[in-house]
C-alpha cells in the first residue's frame, strides 16, 4: 500500500493531519537537511501504522513524498 504525504519542515509546532483516503499532512520541527525532516517523518508514520515496515518510494528532497507500507 502506498500512502501520500504533504511535510512542512520548520514548524513551530508538531501535527499529524489525516486527510481523504491514504493521505496525510504534517508538520514537523526538524529542518530540512541531512534527511533531519525524513526521520522525523518515519517516526512519526510508525506510530500510526505498528508493527508494519515503512519505506520511502519518492520525494526524498521534495515536501510532497510518497511512502510505502508493508505488513
Amino acid at each position: 500500500m502506498h500512502i501520500k504525504v504533504k511535510v512542512y519542515p520548520n514548524s513551530k509546532y508538531e501535527l499529524v493531519r489525516k486527510g481523504r483516503g491514504d493521505t496525510f499532512t504534517l508538520y514537523i520541527r526538524e529542518p530540512p537537511v541531512g534527511g533531519q525532516a525524513n526521520k522525523r517523518v518515519l517516526t512519526l508514520l510508525r506510530k500510526n501504522y505498528p508493527n508494519t515496515q515503512i519505506r520511502l518510494v519518492s520525494g526524498h528532497v521534495k515536501h510532497n513524498k510518497i511512502f510505502e507500507i508493508i505488513p
